[in-house]
């Protein structure tokens, strides 16, 4: 195809070479190819488990049938035993923090592996047991985290000044970060109360999977209830209608409020247990010694505490209010010009009337730009992109039967120009029954130096929910749709170059706050036409997508962005407070109608409970705010450090050597400064991301 032009190129030979031993393979081809319609055909004729399977699940011997992760965690269970011997009877000294990290990768080797599959494979058996396993070994983690004799290991070489002044700074960290663990599950206290913790811990692990399923549950009406126009907008069930979700940009006015008050309305069920996995949180840090479950949270990440995380909020919400204020007077002159019975701006119009006021002023229709971004050209893109900021190559790689859960999954090869092979992506891509629709990337194994002195190559997988290509056509991507495919390979790059010598801090092993930036700056890039025109070509007629289209699609994110952000203070303040002082002064509906009237602005709607749907309670309690902050870092990169030029390899380089290339093994504030060569302050958090809704002249005047 045109998309692919010169990047079908052999690896060069001297790579061969250097390829850790390892003979290139040849089932390596260009990795826009792999994702060409043509090849969407399944490259091997049998998905992950099943007889006549050469391998398992991403290479895993054991993994070639549920049972198999019984097996694989008996398994780690052994290997973990004579670790934790091995490292109560070893002098301190730096092999003390090699066996810890052992144990932490043979646990985790498990657990990540069954995070991914719990979720995402297509066979309820192979779920069923990786949801067991991953149960069994966050047990075990519990009880090891609370090990006293284990913990004094670790102790004597904290304690050992000598020692621990000759370990290099990584390795101190990381020896920090395993006694950190110890300690925010109660090391310290007696053994009733560390018994206590243990408890409380499993109970909260269970509360956070019950919580995650009553998040995405359909709720069900009479449909008598409902007008007749408008009940085909749900799927019918009997005499009922099933509404699965809010329907943000369907046109009619009614069937978005239906929608809103109907999967927003309370559920006493899931109400109790969010109060109960609060109480539990809230119980579990004040057991082990923090003053809410927020301080025990944010220790380590780059705001800190929570004085500093409000601070920030507050602050933000201040240089917001009156953008916000003309976000929604536009919105309410929209929904009078269309709707003039009823004007009053409501929560369910958010999402809808800022969407009519881009397209309407923009001229932002998502089929124009689907032709140009066809998904093996946008592969193509980032390929290009890390080829000239990193040195790095990506290659689609035949896998073995067994090794992949569904035909349609690719497996990538990472490569450096120099240093060789780097890891391996897996890209589960596409729609299917049952496949959750979330866009995320997981660690399946993580990278760190072997004992024989190997590195352990990391795995990954992005998951996204594209469509599968029309027939004779490739997979067409709408501009959110690219964006978010930049974003998630954001974490991935993190992941691969992350190569740490300890697992326990590989990649995305880092606070939560700085996790995401280099997914949100690979957005950035993603908007900007220099680094847009090396790859979007129509797939038909290889014509570029013209420079007006980008910049109008650049400037349309930033109508209604600023009521847009607000909507985002308001969940991150939502959630400071759940985590923060207990018992709370008010059950969890009044708080939330109080902080929406507050912070947000828009009226709470009566006998809803929206706090119900907010799955990230579960893996972002405490740090939602992490999102606005990761995204005012990128944002300061990306101005200072790219926006002059996207494809500076020596600034490419600066980026991996200061904030990738150490995961979690160093401060996250460090690591920022080392980039801006500067200690951002709360204020200039804020300026850059109030900067960031400012409109371009330029493009603002040619529009005019």
């Amino acid at each position: 195809s045109a998309m692919l032009g010169g990047w079908r190129r052999a690896l060069p030979a001297a790579l061969c070479r250097v390829l850790r031993g390892r003979a290139v393979s040849t089932s390596w081809c260009p990795v826009g190819s792999a994702f060409d319609a043509k090849l969407q055909q399944p490259l091997q004729p049998l998905r992950g488990g099943g007889a006549g399977s050469d391998t398992g699940l991403f290479g895993v011997p054991e993994l070639s049938c549920p049972e198999g992760f019984q097996e694989a965690q008996d398994k780690a269970l052994q290997e973990s035993e004579q670790l934790v011997q091995k490292a109560c009877s070893t002098p301190p000294g730096p092999e003390t923090v090699m066996i810890f990290d052992q144990l932490s990768d043979s646990l985790c080797r498990v657990a990540d592996l069954a995070d991914f599959v719990k979720v995402a494979h297509p066979d309820f058996a192979f779920r069923e047991a990786a949801e067991e396993a991953c149960r069994n070994i966050g047990t075990v983690v519990e009880k090891l985290n609370t090990d006293v004799e284990l913990c004094q290991s670790l102790r004597r070489l904290l304690a050992d000044e000598i020692i621990m002044s000759s370990l290099d700074p990584e390795t101190r960290r990381v020896a920090e970060l395993f006694m950190f663990d110890f300690e925010i599950s109660g090391i310290h206290l007696d053994e009733e109360k560390r018994k206590k913790a243990v408890d409380l811990n499993v109970r909260i692990l269970d509360l956070c999977n019950e919580f995650l399923i009553g998040t995405h549950l359909p709720n069900k009406i009479d449909k008598h209830v409902l007008p007749e126009h408008i009940r085909y907008n749900f799927t019918a069930e009997g005499n009922y209608l099933q509404v699965a979700g809010l329907h943000a940009d369907c046109p009619d006015d009614l069937v978005r409020e239906a929608a809103y008050k109907i999967f927003l309305h309370s559920n006493a069920q899931q109400l109790r247990r969010l109060e109960e996995l609060l109480a539990s949180r809230n119980s579990l840090a004040q057991l082990v010694g923090y003053d809410t479950f927020a301080h025990r949270a944010l220790q380590g990440t780059m705001a800190k505490n929570p004085e500093t995380v409000r601070q920030f909020l507050e602050k933000l919400s201040d240089q917001l209010s009156k953008r916000t204020q003309k976000d929604f007077e536009m919105m309410t002159k929209m929904k009078m010009k269309l709707n003039p019975q009823n004007s009053t701006l409501m929560p369910w119009d958010h999402p809808y009337y800022s969407g009519v006021l881009r397209a309407e002023r923009y001229n932002i229709d998502p089929g124009l730009y689907c032709p140009f971004f066809s998904l093996g050209a946008c592969m193509e893109g980032l390929n290009s992109l890390f080829s000239l900021l990193l040195g790095i190559s990506l290659y689609a790689e035949q896998t073995k039967r067994g090794e992949i859960w569904s035909d349609d999954v690719r497996k990538l090869a990472v490569v450096h120009e120099t240093e060789g092979l780097l890891g391996y992506i897996y890209c589960d891509f596409f729609q299917r029954p049952d496949k959750p629709h979330q866009d995320c990337h997981f660690t399946v194994r993580g990278g760190r130096l072997r004992e024989n002195g190997e590195y352990q190559l990391p795995v990954v997988v992005l998951m996204l929910s594209l469509p599968h290509s029309a027939r004779g056509a490739p997979t067409l991507l709408s501009p959110g749709m690219m964006e978010n495919l930049f974003h998630e390979m954001g974490h991935a790059m993190h992941s691969m170059l992350g190569r740490t010598r300890y697992q326990h801090v590989t990649g995305t092993r880092c606070p939560t706050d700085f996790a995401e930036v280099p997914s949100i700056l690979m957005e950035y890039f993603a908007n900007d036409y220099r680094v847009v025109n090396q790859f979007a070509r129509h797939y038909k007629t290889g014509q570029p997508l013209p420079k007006n289209m980008v910049s109008r699609l650049c400037e349309s994110k930033k109508v209604c962005a600023a009521a847009d952000m607000q909507l985002q203070v308001f969940y991150a303040v939502l959630d400071q407070i759940y985590h923060g002082k207990h018992p709370l002064k008010k059950s969890t509906t009044e708080i939330l109608k109080e902080t929406q009237e507050k912070v947000y602005g828009l009226p709470y709607v009566p006998n809803t409970a929206w706090q119900l749907r907010f799955s990230h309670l579960v893996g972002y309690g405490a740090k939602y705010y992490s999102y606005l902050m990761s995204r005012a870092v990128a944002s300061m990169v990306w101005k200072q450090c790219f926006a002059q030029n996207p494809f500076d390899r020596a600034m490419g380089e600066r980026y991996r050597r200061e904030m990738l290339a150490h995961g979690g093994g160093k401060e996250p504030i460090l690591m920022v400064q080392g980039m801006l060569q500067k200690s951002p302050s709360v204020e200039d958090f804020v300026d850059a991301l109030v900067s960031d809704l400012d409109h371009d002249f330029e493009t603002f005047i040619m529009d005019s």
